[in-house]
């Protein structure tokens, strides 16, 4: 039932994806919930981690969608969808910081990644913002509607040719996603449907140099959420090219985890193997978020 209601929650009709009007917090709550779920199945879909029947089809503007839906074929969509609607829930009490989808291969050593994707969410006064955030150019659409539904067409084609020109995973690439939440708000005992106490992670390891893509910003005026995405500098070769060619502003860089410096000084860092590091700052460790992790986590029969 739970998946039923999220495929119901996220079908996308050219005429419903970006409402032509955001007036309230329900409506932009609504909309960034839309955007997540078909951000995560746009990542999913063109990595190659479910099967074509785990996806239904949908049309924004240009664009043919790949939606996850339920598959009884694939249970491993299954766990997906249940960790969006989890994220669904925190969204929804304004818990939620960030959602880190990660991607690595030794169940041993979860620290060693091979990609990382984030999703940070901000909470306004007004209502919600869904943040695509670049250091040359960011979109701030405020409350005008058609400014929404632009930098949001603007990141899900980002997103598609971002993943179009990534080097191909490695065979047992294994899934999981951690929630970092607001301690200011979050109940210490909070957990989403789907999810445990998690632990949070000093460092996170790459076997190769990381590369960190900053993809864009949508406010609607009452939440926000800002993408960025991690992965090994040797499958993103061409893409600044292309990224170019497309009048893209994305940006390329080397950074750890998306936190904001005016909240508190980031006790994550992500390294290449050989980097030696230690945990200096007790202050900082005093200040780690709240994390959640899956129940279970999630091996695509990729081979």
């Amino acid at each position: 039932m739970a998946t039923a209601q999220l495929s119901h929650s996220i079908r996308l009709h050219k005429e419903t994806v970006f409402p032509s009007q955001i007036t309230n917090e329900h409506e932009s709550l609504i909309m960034v919930k839309k955007l997540f779920a078909t951000s995560i199945s746009c990542i999913t879909y063109l990595r190659g981690l479910f099967p074509e029947s785990s996806y239904g089809e949908r049309h924004l503007d240009d664009l043919s969608l790949k939606i996850l839906r339920e598959d009884k074929k694939c249970p491993g969509s299954l766990h997906i969808i249940k960790w969006i609607q989890g994220c669904f829930d925190a969204l929804e009490k304004k818990y939620l910081h960030m959602a880190v989808l990660t991607l690595y291969t030794n169940p041993k050593e979860p620290e060693k990644v091979t990609e990382i994707y984030q999703f940070k969410f901000k909470y306004t006064k007004e209502g919600a913002t869904m943040d695509f955030d670049s250091s040359s150019t960011s979109f701030e659409s405020g409350t005008n509607s058609e400014d929404i539904k632009k930098t949001s067409v603007l990141l899900i084609r980002k997103l598609y040719i971002l993943m179009q020109n990534l080097g191909p995973l490695p065979n047992d690439v294994i899934l999981t996603m951690k929630l970092h939440y607001y301690n200011e708000v979050t109940p210490n005992d909070y957990q989403p449907p789907g999810f445990k106490e998690g632990v949070n992670s000093h460092v996170l390891l790459f076997e190769g140099e990381p590369v960190n893509l900053q993809v864009g910003l949508v406010s609607t005026g009452f939440h926000s959420m800002k993408v960025k995405v991690t992965t090994e500098a040797t499958r993103v070769s061409d893409l600044e090219n292309n990224l170019f060619q497309e009048n893209s502003t994305t940006e390329i860089a080397h950074q750890g985890l998306d936190y904001d410096e005016e909240e508190e000084e980031c006790d994550n860092h992500i390294e290449r193997m050989d980097f030696v590091y230690s945990q200096q700052s007790s202050e900082s460790s005093r200040k780690k978020r709240k994390v959640s992790e899956p129940v279970k986590v999630f091996i695509p029969n990729r081979k």
